[in-house]
């Protein structure tokens, strides 16, 4: 296995600032994740702060439960057995609970948490734990039903699993049935070829679709399968256990309601001035809290003083929701916005591993974090990783291919190419008959126009038709040539359906157990040991 560092193009103009230029945003953020004062000072800064957090025991009491339903291994409870102690620090990151894992980010950005509390312990030389924050409160079904692999026809295929009708709830709340997991897994093992690791993958898919009653503890068990060897915490944010805990910070949310929401909109303005978009909504009224009701997933909003929903289903003034929370803490989950005050409020977090849109919305809650006498934590970008195996290493190389050309020129080196290998230039060639033959053809039509007037539009109709004709004259020729070198063509597609699955980077589309069938598992674990230290560059791993 082989690492090299090339850039993969940005979806973020913030995120990207922040990983390149940080002295440009620096005013909207807190510390600098490069310089080695960052992490020194941010430990001093969480030792001094331990008063602020909720009570070590009682978090990790909490965790070391979730963990041993669906994480149970040593290296974990040794993990929290660390975190017990006012000494450890946390590495943290989290996702939403995809289908099978969902997409290989999800699988990098563990590996991050994982590589940079390794690097941080021994930094400061004091405990570093890696956490894992399973997201499982989002309810946005949408985005974790499904996840992709690649077929043999150089297809990217969907697997996905429908949702029984019922409320709008918590993905965690979310019941999936047998025959839901019937099917995903049947659809999946039809698609994945066969190989001496589809057996065992298949065997441990269906064990944690059978132990598990919802998309979240089967995405738990799973990355425990990956992870939990390396001692990675997990914990879901729509943990009952873990929400009695939180009431305390959900109640100075309520009350500080109306603070928290002017430094969102003063860091949104400063953001939007700055010339950035905004990557999270920051409603002028937003409460930036959800409540469920009848098993949907509400979000408040304040009107008059009072928290309310969109539609007006509720209607709590800040008392009643107070009392609400004391009573049924169950029923309150936060926002993107809210979730990080939250993070800070439970773990003494060194560092934070984001994406680049969560690198980007983060940017709101700067001043947030002192509202409730919190610092924000150091924002540490995901490792970001293309696999090439060594056919595809092959192909690029025949045709002269280098990464930057798949990503950005990719259509333009497939046409040239072909038009070298033909000895015949089509486009323009076929430019050059159309130009020579509306040179030729329009000073006729303005002549006939002097016979009578009637024949200019005869006139150019006739054009069109026969420009028309030279085109599908074009595509024909095309076609024969592309049948011409089918083979090669077909190399060439492998490529970049490989690369740059529905025109994304392969991280954000391509299911982990695709290539854990063809690799094994313990390629995972080689990127670890093949990657010396944390980078935030991106790096292509050559298989």
């Amino acid at each position: 296995m082989n690492v090299v560092s090339d850039s993969l193009k940005s979806g973020s103009a913030l995120a990207d600032d922040y990983i390149n230029r940080f002295s440009q945003v620096q005013d909207l953020y807190g510390d600098d994740f490069r310089r080695e004062e960052s992490w020194s000072n941010r430990a001093a800064w969480l030792s001094d702060s331990e008063g602020t957090r909720v009570d070590r025991k009682a978090l990790v009491d909490c965790l070391r439960q979730y963990n041993s339903k669906h994480n149970d291994h040593k290296e974990v409870h040794n993990s929290l057995d660390l975190l017990a102690q006012t000494s450890t620090l946390a590495v943290v990151g989290g996702q939403q609970s995809g289908l099978f894992t969902g997409s290989l980010l999800v699988v990098y950005k563990a590996l991050t948490i994982i590589l940079a509390a390794r690097e941080a312990q021994e930094k400061l030389q004091r405990p570093v734990v890696p956490v894992f924050w399973i997201a499982g409160e989002d309810h946005d079904w949408d985005e974790v039903n499904h996840t992709y692999v690649m077929t043999p026809e150089l297809q990217v295929a969907r697997i996905k699993m429908d949702a029984v009708p019922g409320p709008k709830s918590s993905v965690s709340h979310i019941r999936v049935s047998p025959e839901q997991w019937k099917q995903a897994l049947g659809h999946l093992a039809a698609l994945l070829p066969d190989s001496v690791n589809k057996p065992e993958i298949m065997q441990l898919l269906n064990q944690a679709a059978e132990e598990s009653g919802n998309l979240s503890d089967a995405f738990a068990k799973l990355l425990g399968i990956l992870f939990g060897e390396l001692g990675l915490i997990l914990l879901d944010s729509a943990d009952p256990d873990l929400r009695q805990l939180e009431v305390p910070i959900f109640e100075r949310i309520i009350q500080q309601n109306d603070e928290l929401g002017q430094t969102y909109q003063a860091s949104a303005s400063r953001i939007t001035g700055q010339g950035y978009q905004l990557q999270a909504d920051v409603a002028e009224d937003g409460a930036n809290l959800f409540y469920i009701y009848e098993g949907n997933r509400l979000l408040l909003q304040k009107q008059q003083g009072n928290f309310v929903d969109r539609k007006g289903v509720v209607n709590f003034t800040k008392d009643e929701l107070l009392t609400e929370l004391r009573d049924h803490p169950e029923k309150f989950s936060n926002n993107v916005l809210t979730r990080p005050l939250m993070q800070e409020s439970l773990l003494p977090v060194l560092g934070t591993v984001l994406g680049q849109g969560e690198i980007s919305y983060w940017a709101i809650t700067k001043d947030a974090f002192p509202a409730l006498g919190l610092k924000m934590p150091i924002l540490l970008p995901r490792m970001s990783f293309t696999l090439v195996n060594g056919t595809l290493r092959k192909y690029m190389e025949h045709f002269g291919l280098s990464f930057q050309d798949v990503q950005h020129r990719f259509d333009d080196a497939r046409r040239n190419w072909l038009n070298a290998e033909t000895g015949l230039h089509v486009d323009p060639k076929f430019e050059e008959t159309r130009s020579a033959f509306e040179k030729l053809y329009e000073p006729l039509i303005r002549e006939l126009g002097t016979i009578q007037p009637g024949l200019i539009p005869l006139g150019e109709k006739n054009k069109d038709k026969i420009l028309e004709q030279i085109s599908y004259l074009e595509r024909k020729t095309k076609q024969a040539l592309e049948k011409q070198h089918e083979a090669a063509l077909r190399q060439w597609e492998q490529i970049y359906v490989s690369l740059f699955p529905m025109g994304k980077p392969q991280e954000r589309v391509y299911n982990i157990f695709y290539y854990i069938n063809r690799y094994g598992f313990s390629w995972i674990h080689d990127i670890l040991e093949s990657c010396k230290s944390y980078t935030p560059e991106h790096q292509i791993i050559e298989m």
